[in-house]
């Protein structure tokens, strides 16, 4: 990881790697996890609960006068209203319950409403995805940049659709209809997070989601913008942070994306 990174960064990373290692062990004996269910296809285990409570105490230890918001937790705000953490303890918890091993940590850090760091961490491969604004997206010790395709037949698309009874579903599956037959395949792997740090990698050309939270995304987010792609809501004039929609591609894949989402082609 280059050296220009901000302390804050650092910090974030710390938090993460040493989150990741609890995970890591859990994922080893995920059949003996206690789990209780929130609904279909949400599930919350131990492994988030104590993933959380790590990152929270290593986050907030440093920065104490930050605000804090996290999935598993009640948002708090904090002494510098400018200033939170918006934290995912384990993105892809359906998979780590079904011993997949396609899940993630994500850290934001927010100014002012503005994401300013991201940090994406994926124990089962050890990828360490960071953004800082101005300061570009690296994996690891790498400089990464979205995809160079710009034949849509050649293209991979990401998206996930959600369980039958929650909002979105007809929607979502319209959606994919529409990119089936012009791309070169749809994925779902089942974390934003991974999704979004896949297109910062140039690994896929585009994202699309809804029914998302900001702790889904806040990293992700800034992790395409550095590499060079472009973010907005799926919902024309929205923010994703807050409606929790979202496109992400490549500049190649982005309009022709918004439009098959969007179904305005």
């Amino acid at each position: 990881m280059p050296s220009q990174f901000s302390a804050n960064i650092n910090l974030m990373v710390g938090a993460a790697l040493k989150a990741g290692r609890g995970l890591i062990r859990d994922f080893g004996e995920v059949e003996k996890l206690q789990v209780s269910v929130k609904g279909p296809g949400d599930f919350v285990s131990k492994a988030d609960i104590r993933a959380e409570a790590i990152l929270r105490e290593e986050l907030r230890g440093g920065r104490p006068n930050y605000g804090w918001c996290a999935e598993e937790s009640e948002p708090e705000p904090g002494k510098d209203p400018t200033r939170r953490w918006i934290v995912d303890p384990l993105d892809g918890t359906t998979n780590f319950l079904h011993g997949l091993p396609v899940w993630a940590i994500s850290i934001a850090l927010e100014h002012k409403g503005e994401v300013v760091a991201g940090v994406v961490f994926v124990p089962p491969t050890n990828e360490l995805f960071v953004a800082e604004k101005g300061g570009g997206a690296w994996l690891n010790d790498n400089r990464i940049r979205v995809s160079a395709r710009t034949r849509i037949g050649s293209m991979l698309f990401a998206t996930s659709l959600p369980a039958a009874d929650k909002p979105g579903w007809t929607s979502s599956a319209a959606s994919l209809k529409r990119c089936l037959p012009v791309c070169a395949g749809v994925r779902t792997m089942g974390s934003a997070a991974l999704n979004l740090a896949s297109v910062a990698a140039g690994r896929i050309d585009g994202y699309w989601e809804t029914g998302l939270n900001a702790w889904d995304i806040a990293a992700g987010f800034l992790l395409v913008r550095e590499a060079g792609g472009l973010v907005s809501s799926a919902e024309p004039r929205g923010d994703p942070l807050q409606d929790g929609s979202i496109i992400a591609a490549s500049h190649s894949a982005y309009e022709r994306l918004t439009s098959l989402v969007r179904n305005n082609h």
